[in-house]
């Protein structure tokens, strides 16, 4: 299935895969799991996973997505939290809110929603102030 040579066995922390769901299967429900786990099928539920999760080119989720790491190469439609990064590559599309530390998009992916980057939740504040419009006019 792999080749022993390349870097398909090997993606986020070099950790091997562990589990593979692949482009014709379907599922439907919560996966918990520890490893590296490749989704190049449809999920639709829940992912919960200190670990890294991969979309595959083919990998379509209806999900809400707790991970370590989530690397996307192809589409996500649900909430993504990620405790370390978020990778969107080229092609792959993300609809939704990302929370993570880092978040980095190559060129030609779509990624439609909200980030939210800082560490303890707080919104981002206006670096702008609104004029006063009681002000005098010189």
């Amino acid at each position: 299935m792999f080749s022993s040579g390349g870097d398909s066995m090997k993606q986020g922390k070099n950790e091997e895969i562990k589990a593979y769901m692949g482009e014709d299967t379907s599922f439907d429900g919560s996966l918990s799991f520890n490893g590296t786990v490749r989704i190049d099928g449809n999920f639709q539920g829940k992912v919960t996973t200190d670990d890294t999760l991969i979309v595959g080119e083919k990998g379509v989720l209806q999900a809400d997505v707790e991970a370590g790491i989530v690397i996307c190469k192809g589409k996500i439609k649900g909430t993504v939290y990620a405790k370390e990064k978020v990778e969107i590559h080229t092609n792959s599309e993300v609809v939704g809110n990302i929370i993570t530390p880092q978040l980095y998009i190559e060129l030609g992916a779509v990624f439609d929603g909200q980030c939210d980057m800082t560490k303890n939740g707080k919104k981002i504040l206006k670096l702008v102030h609104e004029e006063d419009n009681t002000a005098e006019m010189l």
